[in-house]
């Protein structure tokens, strides 16, 4: 072998390890950030980078003027104000939820976020404050009754939802069904509404705490119909790295001083009224 080419062989050698050694350090950053106990940071910065998806009415949404505002945005707002903290939030791809969280671009993920066992595999959960259904939103017009009068029909679902995840899961419920055997996806429910008042689509798969505060303010409710269809209960709670301890901690303590002095229940009876499901408030977890 020519000393040249044996010069080469030794070059793309050594690359080859600075290449490898690069992406085992940014694996082994990744690692630390994930396992790293953030509180002592958050608090000494006096502000929280909270995750969502800003078009998720009720849970945080932003008005026409722009404001953010929601339920999760006041509940959030309300836990880290015992401790002297400002909650600030941050839209994202809520598809993306988990790698924001991991790289660090957001501290929690707290906007109508269902416990999933994959979720749970990825982030840490708070103690659930609010329980949730998956609904089948319809036209009335369109005569859709129930999850069998979807055969044949285009439904639609949010990318990165619990609710697309479900129609995978439980098969015999509705992708069977529908045309084509796979959901449309949508970045936003709200561009889904639009698709499905214009009949693109005949069924939206949907958060029934989304579908009722949406239809609700709708010129004409009386014209969907929501139906449950048998997909399990699912439980709202905020996410968090796994290494972040004591976050959990304090966020669990936070929920609970809030559900007895009232304004859990403020909270719920400004954005639900009555009809809201929190387990904080019926003394389960």
């Amino acid at each position: 072998m020519s000393m040249k080419r044996l010069r080469r062989l030794v070059l793309a050698f050594a690359l080859v390890l600075g290449v490898g050694g690069l992406l085992s350090g940014c694996t082994n950053v990744t690692h630390r950030a994930n396992t790293q106990d953030t509180w002592q940071t958050i608090q000494k910065r006096k502000s929280v980078v909270i995750g969502l998806d800003d078009t998720f009415v009720p849970m945080g949404f932003r008005q026409k003027s722009g404001k953010l505002v929601g339920y999760d945005i006041d509940l959030a707002r309300a836990v880290f104000k015992l401790y002297g903290i400002k909650a600030d939030f941050q839209s994202i791809d809520w598809s993306m939820n988990a790698t924001e969280l991991h790289n660090g671009t957001i501290d929690l993920i707290w906007n109508g976020y269902s416990i999933t066992p994959a979720r749970k595999k990825q982030v840490a959960f708070s103690d659930v404050y609010l329980n949730n259904d998956q609904v089948l939103v319809t036209l009335k017009k369109n005569h859709i009754k129930s999850f069998a009068d979807m055969t044949g029909k285009s439904l639609g679902a949010q990318n990165g939802s619990s609710g697309y995840t479900d129609i995978d899961t439980y098969p015999k419920l509705l992708k069977n069904r529908i045309k084509g055997h796979s959901a449309i996806p949508y970045d936003q429910f709200t561009d889904a509404f639009i698709d499905l008042n214009v009949g693109r689509i005949q069924g939206l798969l949907i958060d029934s705490t989304y579908a009722t505060y949406y239809i609700k303010h709708q010129k004409d409710p009386s014209a969907y119909r929501i139906i449950n269809g048998g997909f399990p209960k699912e439980q709202f709670a905020a996410g968090m790295r796994k290494g972040d301890v004591t976050m959990r901690r304090k966020i669990n303590a936070g929920l609970k001083r809030l559900a007895a002095n009232g304004t859990l229940k403020q909270i719920n009876q400004k954005w639900f009224g009555s009809d809201v499901d929190t387990p904080l408030l019926n003394g389960t977890k």
